[in-house]
């Protein structure tokens, strides 16, 4: 959304308020200037996040977020105009900290609901997505050593922020030999925290054949770069599988949770193996489409629905593309 911004209407000036952790992956993107706002300090960055807008006035605030931490510091914010979700996607009170509301969407993807809000100030349209996240040379430099090594892998990012989206580190390690079998040299991914790392050792101990392990070794631009040379990348409802997609590799997605037509990787829809249409039907006796949009299905084991054989199919599918 920023992207197209930048590219129809230069003229914009931009002011993204941005997480601690997400500001490590942006914070060379072109033409924005960052506000970093660290939720862990609690109450205290509300104050700072004061401090740094010095009261400044803007044109229009996208309100993008309707958690309310995110509502409560549009307070502090001084725009004329502030754009919400309507009314359909309003939730914890976000239509109290918005005056317009961007235009409904049914059944649309999280990232056609961000462009919802290019559209209420009348950016043109585009037909081609990009992602502006500049990787300096030391950044790429361990993939590209990675890809002199190993001429051609695929990763599997594992780990998702809640161990009950995770599929189970036996069938991980399946993938990753089937993988092998079919000429792929396989890299593990995902951040630093112990869930990431645990996860990584059992899959690693499962497995027949080699894998390498970058679990916890790599900034978020580095893991991006090591996402950007690979073939493709396996993942469950976790943040590589969207970097994946920002830098143009393809994702088989495994989805039980949530409903991959709204959070799945964008460019890879049609990769996804999942079985939220299943679960979600078993739970409330009625299809994704009578639900309201977004519902998520519940349960600490709904990933061991997701087979071996269907992800295996779609590897197959991927690589036969690939040549």
């Amino acid at each position: 959304m920023v992207d197209r911004i930048v590219k129809h209407a230069p003229n914009i000036q931009i002011t993204w308020i941005i997480g601690k952790v997400e500001y490590q992956l942006l914070k060379d993107m072109p033409n924005v200037r960052f506000i970093i706002f660290d939720k862990k300090m609690g109450k205290e960055a509300y104050s700072k996040l004061k401090d740094d807008l010095n009261g400044e006035k803007f044109d229009a605030l996208f309100l993008m977020q309707v958690a309310f931490r995110a509502n409560w510091a549009a307070r502090l914010i001084n725009a004329k105009t502030k754009i919400g979700f309507d009314w359909a996607r309003s939730k914890e009170l976000h239509w109290l900290f918005a005056n317009q509301r961007i235009a409904p969407q049914q059944h649309a993807h999280v990232l056609e609901g961000f462009m919802g809000f290019a559209d209420s100030i009348g950016v043109p349209a585009t037909n081609q997505l990009s992602w502006s996240i500049p990787m300096s040379a030391d950044e790429q430099a361990m993939a590209q050593d990675l890809h002199a090594e190993l001429k051609s892998y695929a990763v599997i990012s594992p780990a998702a922020s809640k161990a009950e989206r995770n599929w189970l580190p036996e069938r991980y390690a399946a993938i990753a030999d089937y993988l092998t079998q079919k000429g792929m040299q396989v890299v593990l991914c995902g951040g630093p925290a112990d869930l990431d790392k645990s996860l990584g050792e059992q899959i690693t101990s499962h497995c027949q054949h080699k894998v390498t392990n970058l679990i916890g070794k790599t900034s978020l631009k580095q893991m991006l770069a090591v996402l950007k040379y690979a073939n493709l990348v396996v993942a469950p409802d976790t943040g590589p599988a969207h970097m994946a997609t920002a830098v143009g590799t393809q994702v088989i997605g495994l989805y039980a949770h949530s409903n991959p037509r709204r959070t799945g990787p964008y460019s890879s829809l049609q990769y996804v193996v999942s079985v939220y249409d299943e679960m979600i039907l078993q739970q409330t006796g009625k299809t994704w489409q009578q639900l309201p949009w977004g519902t998520r299905a519940k349960g600490q084991d709904l990933m061991k629905f997701i087979e071996v054989e269907r992800v295996k199919a779609k590897v197959d599918e991927l690589l036969s593309l690939q040549g």
